[in-house]
């Protein structure tokens, strides 16, 4: 294996006096939070990022699978940050660990699979479009694609995506190509080419936020194996931890704090934001003020600190005089089937994705659907992992295991599909009325049951799924359960949804809360619809958008 890149991916940075009034405090520094700080710092003003998780150093990275998936090494703390599920608001939520996310600078990002699809113009316009489905709270977005496509181009060149614009039907026009060609094909990827061939569907080369050459200093994918839950010792992956923090720190205009956790945004007489109060690593608690507040913690976290900073003023929750706050729920679809092959595809050879379809990202509506999605072939389990993951009734000991193993894990693949997800308004976020995390605060509570629209839909992506694993050559086919809730969160989306109307949104088309004039909420919670199942870089897009603004109108006196 190549010698360990030195790369420091948190340089010095500036230090603020908490007492001082910074020009803004972001919390989060993942893709949202990240972006904020560095567009911010690069137009002149003064940035205190705070996030709640640590500051890894590629040296301290490592491959450990019990670390990444048992013991919750880079990720929000069952022990700590305990939660609540529910069905439906007439069921007694059980303690359960339903939402994840990277607890760490450079949020999900320092872990994430990098799948980095642009939405399309419908994603923004679907209500117009396909109308609306019964129980469902579908809506356009008070923006268009046209106006985003400028800061899709931006960010894929800001952090280095791989990938190859317009290699398909139906792509949305790019003004620029990826900076970087496609990642090299995997076997999972040969397999999905060759099955949409022969179904005659389109594939084409995945756009991920994962380096095919070195690019800005950073090393290329050296293809570990181990990707998806694991950060990236290589610095190959674009996550904001290697990409928009370094950058806003090397400004001079940025601190960011490490380790502290953001429990409540104040505000003042006349219903504006004034700061934050946070624990620090050891606990403390400590207030920093600021002229303005962006709110970037993710789409569970930030409704949660909103309704965990009511007062007297603002008695639901801040920035909730509509009531929208912690409502409106998505994930992203998914229906997923693995399958075994009479030959080795060694899909851990490599990054987890390589190459997609799009062909079903829009459906036929004579299908009775609204929404669609696309595929990808993969394998995201490592080892460990998939030796717990045998079908039920094979051996699960001693040599015969050991035998079965090998073919499970050489010879097997992932058909993923991603697919839209609908908002429904009582699928939610709140506080639990009972359980409290490690700061006596109240916890996070999810109330969610998948639309029985989604539900039909995942079953007709899977049967797709499985054709295409049979057109692949595949000699057994294992089916995920589709069931009425996923078994575990991410891409936390709409929450904070963003809207023209203030008594139907919390924020307008520019992140601005309509309530608190100086609180921007900038992170998959401003999401109106769910997309096509992979929201970072529409995240990441809608950051460089909104601190663009948000800018402006610091400059012109108007927060």
């Amino acid at each position: 294996m190549p010698a360990r890149t030195v790369l420091q991916t948190q340089p010095p940075g500036r230090t603020y006096a908490q007492d001082s009034d910074v020009d803004f405090v972001v919390i989060g520094s993942g893709p949202a939070g990240g972006s904020m700080a560095r567009e911010l710092t690069r137009q002149g003003f003064a940035v205190v990022v705070l996030e709640q998780g640590r500051a890894w150093r590629p040296e301290e990275m490592d491959h450990d699978e019990l670390g990444a998936f048992i013991t919750e090494k880079w990720t929000n703390n069952s022990r700590t940050q305990p939660q609540t599920f529910r069905l439906t608001d007439k069921d007694v939520a059980q303690q359960r660990q339903f939402v994840g996310y990277a607890k760490a600078v450079g949020g999900t990002s320092f872990h994430f699979t990098g799948n980095y699809w642009r939405f399309r113009p419908v994603d923004f316009n679907e209500f117009s479009v396909r109308g609306g489905v019964d129980g469902a709270a579908l809506a356009d977005w008070p923006i268009t694609y046209d106006e985003l496509e400028p800061y899709y181009s931006a960010v894929e060149w800001a952090i280095g995506v791989s990938g190859l614009a317009n290699a398909a039907p139906g792509e949305p026009p790019h003004s620029r190509p990826y900076p970087l060609p496609p990642l090299n094909v995997t076997g999972p990827g040969v397999l999905l080419t060759a099955a949409c061939d022969k179904l005659g569907w389109s594939s084409m080369p995945a756009p991920m936020a994962i380096l095919s050459r070195e690019y800005k200093g950073r090393q290329p994918c050296h293809n570990c194996g181990f990707c998806l839950g694991f950060p990236c010792e290589w610095g190959a992956k674009s996550g904001s931890n290697y990409t928009m923090i370094p950058e806003a720190l090397r400004s001079g205009r940025c601190e960011v704090r490490s380790e502290c956790t953001v429990y409540r945004i104040e505000t003042n007489a006349q219903g504006r934001a004034t700061g934050v109060l946070y624990y620090d690593r050891d606990g403390t608690e400590q207030r920093q003020r600021a002229k303005a507040v962006v709110l970037s913690a993710n789409g569970a976290e930030s409704p949660r600190l909103l309704l965990l900073s009511a007062n007297n003023q603002f008695p639901n929750g801040l920035a909730n005089s509509s009531g929208m706050v912690g409502k409106h729920f998505m994930f992203n679809g998914a229906a997923l089937s693995r399958a075994e092959f009479e030959h080795e595809i060694n899909g851990h050879r490599g990054p987890v994705v390589s190459r997609i379809s799009h062909h079903t990202y829009e459906l036929d509506p004579a299908l009775g659907f609204i929404g669609g999605g696309g595929f990808d072939f993969r394998f995201d389990i490592p080892a460990m992992l998939m030796a717990l993951s045998l079908p039920q009734g094979e051996p699960q000991w001693g040599s015969a295991f050991k035998h079965r193993l090998r073919s499970w894990y050489n010879n097997s693949l992932l058909a993923y599909a991603h697919t839209t997800s609908l908002p429904v308004e009582s699928n939610s976020v709140s506080l639990d009325p009972e359980l409290k995390d490690a700061f006596g605060l109240p916890a996070l509570r999810t109330t969610f049951r998948e639309h029985e629209h989604d539900m039909r839909m995942y079953r007709w992506f899977q049967e797709r799924g499985q054709e295409l694993l049979t057109a692949a050559g595949a000699l057994r086919i294992h089916p995920d359960p589709i069931r009425d809730a996923p078994g575990f969160a991410v891409h936390l989306l709409g929450t904070c949804r963003m809207g023209n109307d203030a008594s139907r949104s919390v924020v307008d088309r520019f992140h601005r809360t309509h309530d608190v004039r100086n609180l921007f909420i900038v992170d998959g919670s401003s999401f109106v619809t769910s997309g096509r199942g992979q929201p970072t870089l529409t995240i990441q897009a809608l950051a460089f958008r909104a601190a663009d603004h948000i800018g402006q109108f610091a400059k012109r006196g108007e927060l």
